[in-house]
This record gives structure tokens, C-alpha cells and sequence, in this order.
């Protein structure tokens, strides 16, 4: 871990550098740090396109095969279709959450936060993000001593997973604050935003997001409190609609390319839409399913069973609304806050606020896949009432909308919604419930919680 924390301050720093280099060769007296060449630009957008990749590469398609919207078909994905997830198939992840973006994050902070203030709290949200991901997938994993290699502490201690919760919702208010400043307070309004592109309003609304959905995640610990904290944040988020979505961000060509489709074009047949899912979807007329899923080798649309013993290649591949070259892919957005809203609505008993929340959440997103209403499905599945309205009706429309997302894993495995039969080939009684530590943790970093049984839980899954 010393050997990584090293290249990636290298790399760091010489992000923080090379723009002043030709500037401070002709003029001694000039900071080559100087914020007026871009310097925190060019480290916020490294920053981002790591988040990106965090939240849209393989901890997705892992999170879509065990939660059965995708199946694996060949190649190493077979292996993740038979829960077979060893310390070192994370060590990338690990990797590019605290080397490519905490520690990046820190850095923005601590050189330009302070005269900065929008830059510090873009930088805020954006780790807070990534440690949220971090705990949701390994449950204790550093984060007070995380990303801090410059002090020489190459081995940060690993905090419980109940008090990173605490930090994260602390860590999202200091953001809110400073991004609630007066623009003058900023030497330099951020550049190299590619979400928001400084906008300091669409980074708030992100961080309120974020912080209902870390205290929504916290229902089986505290039902009633973490529905009331929900609810509180999502009113002050102000959402409207979809315009204040936090997407990754990719383009169309070389390395910007959106990961489901440079995944499939690099490893073709690896992963196909799963049985489960298309199913569910063709059952119901879903007007979804050929966004979601492309044509499959007989010009319908199928998916791959579960069991990769039966793995099937002719079925669709993942569809042209996430997997076409420059297709966002979601990291916060307000079907999500709707859908957060549905359940906190129902757990404090508005039944009432609970239908609307959820018939708007599933409205909002048939018109954001396909680009038009669906009156027939609308009708079928969008007009709860607080008499027909429930809980698993919430929860599995939610796993339908979140396509493509981490959050699917994290609300299965906090709900149990939908009921998914495990893989019967596998050598394991169950589906993975967490992942095992990543080997270069394990290997060098003397604080490290060593989980090896990826069917234990993590803390806030209590059920």
C-alpha cells in the first residue's frame, strides 16, 4: 500500500505542477501551484474521471450480476457468476476509490480549499461518494487517517462502518456550507467540472441527495429516525426533476468511452442481460426493455440464467441507453430521491406521501429511458394509493429503475427485495453480501480488517 499511496502523490503532484512548469521557468518568483494555470481544474477533473470509473465499471457490473440483472457468460465474469471473488479481483477497485480519488480529493482540499471554498466542497461531495462506495462494498475501511500518504502514514486505520456513516453525513454538511458561500469568498470559480461545470446549486442538490440516501441506508438500524433524517434532506435538496442528476460522464472515443460499452467491445459475450430481469420486464410489457437491452441472435430480446453452467451468449447484450460509447451512467439522480422518498413516506406511515412519491419515481423514469409517457404500463404500475401501496411494491419497482447502479446490490441486500433464488452451481449457500479485503491491503497495511467470508454483513445490513 506504501508502494501505491507513492505513485499515485506522484502522479498527483505532478498533475499539481506540469501546468506552471514553462510559466516558472521564465519567471522565478511565480508559484508554479498557481491556481490561475488550472492547476485545481486539472485535479478536479482527475478526480471526477476516477469517480466515473468507480461507480461505472466493474463494481456495477458486479453489483448487476449478483443482483441478477445481468449474468456472467464467459471469461472472468463465469467466475463472478459463481461467487468466486478473491482479494485480488478487488484490488483495482480499492485502488481507484483511495488512490485515484480520496487522496486526490484531500490534496484539492488542503492546497486550495481554503481560499476556494466551491472547490473544497465539490471535493467534499465527490469523497464522500467514493468512501460511501468503499464502506457500502467492504463495511470498515479507512477513512479519518484514508488518502493521508503525505504525513507518512502509509497504513491508515480502518474505522467501523457506523461511525464512517456519521462522517459522511458531517463531511456532506461542511460541503453544503461551503458551497452555500458567496461567490466572492473564491479566488478562482472552478474549472474542470465536467458534471456541473462549477455550478455550486447542482452540487448542493447532490449532496442533500447523497445524504438522504446515507440515511435511508441506515432503515434496519434506526427505521423511524432514518426516515425522518431522509425525508428533512430531500426537502432541502429542491428537486424538480432529472436536470440535477449527478452522472458519470464519458465521450466517444479513446479512454472516454462510457465502460458498459468499451467492456463489451473489448470482451464481447462476457456479460448478458439476466433471465431474471428480462423477464420480469417482458412480463409487464416494460417499455424499458429494448433501452435496457439490446436485440438478441433470434431478434427478440432474453436473458442468461443465473447459473453459468447455462450460459447463453446469443441473448441481449445490455442496450443502447447505457451501453452506446458516450451514455452517462447514474451515480445520484432524482428517480433514486423519489423512490427514497416512496420508502421513508411508507416507514413513517403516509401511505398517501408514499403512492405519489413512488408513481412519480416510476413516471420520471419511463420518460427519462425512452423519452415519452406509457399510459398503458403507467396505469398498471404508477397509480398506487395509500391503499394499494407497499413496500415490496416500492422496492421492486426501485430495483427496475436503478438499472446498471451499486445501489441495486445495497437495497437487496438491506431488503431482501426482490426474493432471488442463488446460483445453484456455486460453491457458496448464498449470494455474496459483501467483498473480501483487497489483497495489497492485506498484504501491507498492518491495520486492515481481514473479512474473508463474503457472506458475512455489513453493519448497517442488520437483518
Amino acid at each position: 500500500m506504501k508502494t501505491l499511496f507513492k505513485s499515485m502523490l506522484l502522479l498527483s503532484l505532478t498533475a499539481a505542477v506540469l501546468p506552471g512548469c514553462t510559466k516558472y521557468l521564465e519567471d522565478a518568483t511565480e508559484n508554479p501551484n498557481d491556481p490561475s494555470v488550472g492547476t485545481p481544474g486539472s485535479m478536479l477533473a482527475n478526480i471526477e474521471v476516477a469517480t466515473f470509473s468507480n461507480y461505472a465499471g466493474n463494481s456495477a457490473r458486479r453489483a448487476a450480476i449478483l443482483t441478477q440483472q445481468m449474468s456472467g457468460t464467459d471469461g472472468q465474469m463465469i467466475e463472478l457468476a459463481n461467487y468466486q471473488i478473491l482479494e485480488g479481483d478487488v484490488t483495482n477497485e480499492w485502488k481507484g476509490i483511495y488512490n485515484n480519488a480520496v487522496i486526490n480529493c484531500n490534496l484539492l482540499i488542503e492546497n486550495y480549499g481554503e481560499k476556494n471554498p466551491y472547490y473544497g466542497g465539490i471535493a467534499k461531495v465527490i469523497k464522500a461518494a467514493n468512501i460511501g462506495l468503499a464502506t457500502d462494498m467492504w463495511g470498515d475501511v479507512p477513512f479519518t487517517e484514508a488518502g493521508k500518504g503525505l504525513s507518512g502514514n502509509s497504513s491508515p486505520k480502518y474505522d467501523s462502518q457506523q461511525s464512517i456513516y456519521a462522517g459522511l453525513q458531517t463531511l456532506l454538511s461542511e460541503a453544503i456550507s461551503d458551497l452555500s458561500k458567496e461567490a466572492s469568498l473564491n479566488t478562482y470559480f472552478p474549472t474542470g467540472d465536467l458534471i456541473f461545470a462549477g455550478d455550486p446549486a447542482s452540487w448542493i442538490t447532490s449532496a442533500w441527495m447523497l445524504k438522504a440516501r446515507y440515511a435511508n441506508r441506515l432503515s434496519e438500524r434506526d427505521a423511524a429516525g432514518s426516515a425522518t433524517l431522509a425525508l428533512e434532506y430531500l426537502s432541502n435538496a429542491g428537486l424538480t426533476g432529472p436536470e440535477n442528476d449527478l452522472n458519470s460522464i464519458f465521450g466517444e472515443g479513446g479512454t472516454e468511452l462510457n465502460q458498459w460499452y468499451a467492456f463489451e467491445s473489448a470482451r464481447g459475450g462476457y456479460i448478458r442481460m439476466g433471465k431474471f430481469f428480462v423477464d420480469t420486464l417482458a412480463s409487464t410489457a416494460d417499455p424499458r426493455l429494448p433501452f435496457y437491452a439490446a436485440l438478441d441472435e433470434n431478434g427478440g430480446y432474453s436473458g442468461s440464467s443465473v447459473d453459468p453452467a447455462e450460459a447463453d451468449v446469443t441473448t441481449s447484450a445490455i442496450g443502447s441507453y447505457f451501453g452506446s460509447p458516450a451514455s452517462v451512467a447514474p451515480i445520484a439522480t432524482f428517480v433514486e430521491a423519489k423512490f427514497i422518498e416512496a420508502e421513508a413516506k411508507f416507514r413513517s406511515g403516509d401511505n398517501d406521501g408514499a403512492a405519489t412519491a413512488h408513481n412519480d419515481a416510476v413516471k420520471a423514469s419511463i420518460l427519462q429511458i425512452t423519452g415519452s409517457n406509457d399510459d398503458t404500463f403507467e396505469a398498471a404500475y404508477a397509480t398506487e394509493n395509500a391503499g394499494t401501496i407497499s413496500f415490496e411494491k416500492i422496492m421492486f419497482q426501485k430495483y427496475i429503475a436503478m438499472f446498471t447502479q451499486v445501489e441495486v446490490w445495497n437495497d437487496w441486500r438491506r431488503t431482501g427485495i426482490p426474493e432471488l433464488t442463488a446460483n445453484p452451481s456455486s460453491n457458496l449457500p448464498g449470494i455474496p453480501t459483501i467483498l473480501p479485503t483487497s489483497q495489497d491491503e492485506r498484504l501491507y497495511n498492518s491495520n486492515a480488517v481481514n473479512v474473508t467470508n463474503i457472506l458475512s454483513k455489513v453493519w448497517w445490513d442488520a437483518n
